[in-house]
């Protein structure tokens, strides 16, 4: 089977400082320290891939060449050849790429017969993804796509829940075990953004391996206007941790169900960034909004007391409606280090009601397999679903 092969190398790079997408900004990002994102995710999804490949679900013997070009968008990250996993090279990564790059890509992968296409970037990837197959003709959009988490943001339900959930579908779509859907092609509507309001568009179409377990589903904007008296409830339970604790810091998470929760203690918190509520210094909180990943950490390690020992830390996140994620969606500023210095215990999860519907896990991608199974070790995370009403959710394993 010939499968296409792509990534986006700037996708994910202004995650961890504090960018809301990395469109446009690879340049900036880079001189700032960032590290690759997409490409290094994608090579952990592809040596997955191959050792299943290789073992015993296998049970066709199939053998895959992945085809794409040389380079950061495909051949840098490609396995060197297993056997039954090869990579078969049909052009060359240009120095500097761009969305038209991944068009010509897209484009040259229909023309070679690929019957799958796995990419690795975000939803900007997803939609240039589509709009070249729709250039194509009604043949070339059935070709299902896979999506390897790798941007800062991914509503669209193309996307795996991790690398390696990404590599169990390519294995279940080729032996045959996976039946194709379409689902919804989102992303952040930047125009209303930029006036402060969050809100997801629908952008188009695509086929993808259907996959509960495995797939994450598009993102959906849960809001219902009778839950205004439970967002006030929710509010006022962190306003009373407050109140009973003068040394707490509040870590608040990105996304609207906080955002509103903030306007009742009068925050005007980050929609989608990372923001810190301090300790009570004479009475005031002092306040630092949309933080990146060494910020975070900076301000936590100056959270101590005059023993050097961790004064409580409270880190607030609420779970993407309609994909359950807790971490690694949209917070990227939250990095393994930024995560364990917090340390799992000092989290907590916020979900209305409407979001807890159809909702029986979260999962999480901290971007580190490690930690990943530290999570899933504890197998459960308390949620704040009212004013002092809090429950247990599973963690998912994938």
């Amino acid at each position: 089977m010939r499968i296409g092969l792509v990534v986006n190398p700037d996708a994910g790079l202004g995650g961890r400082l504090g960018f809301k997408g990395s469109d446009g900004r690879a340049a900036e990002a880079r001189a700032a320290g960032a590290e690759d994102r997409a490409g290094p995710r994608m090579a952990q999804s592809l040596q997955s891939l191959s050792t299943l490949l290789s073992g015993s679900l296998n049970r066709t013997e199939t053998k895959v060449v992945l085809v794409g070009w040389e380079g950061r968008m495909g051949g840098s990250w490609a396995p060197q050849s297993s056997g039954r996993l090869e990579f078969e090279a049909i052009g060359t990564t240009p120095e500097t790429t761009s969305d038209a790059d991944t068009l010509s890509l897209v484009t040259s992968l229909v023309e070679e017969g690929v019957e799958a296409i796995v990419y690795a970037g975000g939803d900007g990837t997803t939609r240039d993804i589509v709009k070249a197959l729709e250039t194509m003709g009604e043949a070339a959009q059935e070709i299902p796509l896979v999506g390897v988490p790798g941007g800062v943001k991914m509503h669209s339900g193309c996307f795996a829940t991790t690398p390696k959930a990404a590599a169990e579908v390519v294995l279940a779509f080729i032996l045959g075990d996976l039946r194709c859907a379409i689902t919804e092609v989102m992303d952040l509507d930047e125009d209303v953004y930029q006036e402060g309001v969050w809100k997801v568009r629908m952008y188009g179409e695509a086929w993808t391996p259907s996959s509960p377990r495995f797939m994450q589903g598009a993102k959906e904007q849960v809001e219902r206007s009778s839950e205004v008296d439970t967002i006030e409830g929710l509010a006022h339970h962190v306003q009373t941790l407050l109140e009973d604790q003068p040394d707490l810091m509040i870590i608040w998470g990105s996304g609207g169900t906080l955002r509103r929760m903030g306007e009742h203690v009068d925050l005007e918190l980050t929609l989608l960034g990372i923001d810190i509520q301090g300790p009570s210094e004479d009475g005031d909180r002092p306040f630092y909004a949309d933080l990146n990943e060494q910020q975070l950490l900076e301000i936590l390690s100056e959270h101590v007391d005059e023993h050097g020992k961790e004064r409580p830390r409270l880190l607030l996140l609420s779970p993407m409606g309609g994909q359950g994620f807790l971490i690694g969606r949209g917070n990227l500023q939250l990095s393994p280090a930024v995560l364990r210095t917090i340390g799992f215990d000092s989290i907590l999860g916020v979900a209305t009601p409407a979001k807890l519907i159809g909702l029986n896990a979260v999962r999480i991608d901290t971007g580190e397999g490690l930690l990943d199974e530290l999570f899933h070790a504890k197998r459960f995370i308390k949620i704040l679903q009212g004013f002092r009403t809090t429950r247990l959710l599973r963690i998912a394993e994938a």
